[in-house]
């Protein structure tokens, strides 16, 4: 289970990944942040996102329900 959950369903890119930086920055090292996106570019955005941040994509998947889940552990 993430140590934070972030609702970032409805609102399109860059959006979604500006809100997880400002959550995952509000955790201490080794936690995770879970985020619901709608947007479908958010699958390469959240990629980038922890390549270029040093953070870890533990999870990241598609339900048949169209919301895009990723939980990523701050590094």
């Amino acid at each position: 289970m993430a140590t934070e959950t972030l609702d970032a369903k409805g609102l399109n890119c860059p959006l979604p990944v500006m809100k997880a930086k400002k959550g995952i920055k509000a955790l201490q090292s080794g936690e995770t942040l879970e985020v619901l996106s709608t947007d479908p570019g958010s699958v390469r955005d959240f990629e980038s996102f922890c390549k270029a941040t040093g953070n870890k994509l533990l999870e990241s998947d598609e339900p048949e329900s169209g919301v895009y889940r990723f939980v990523m552990e701050k590094g």
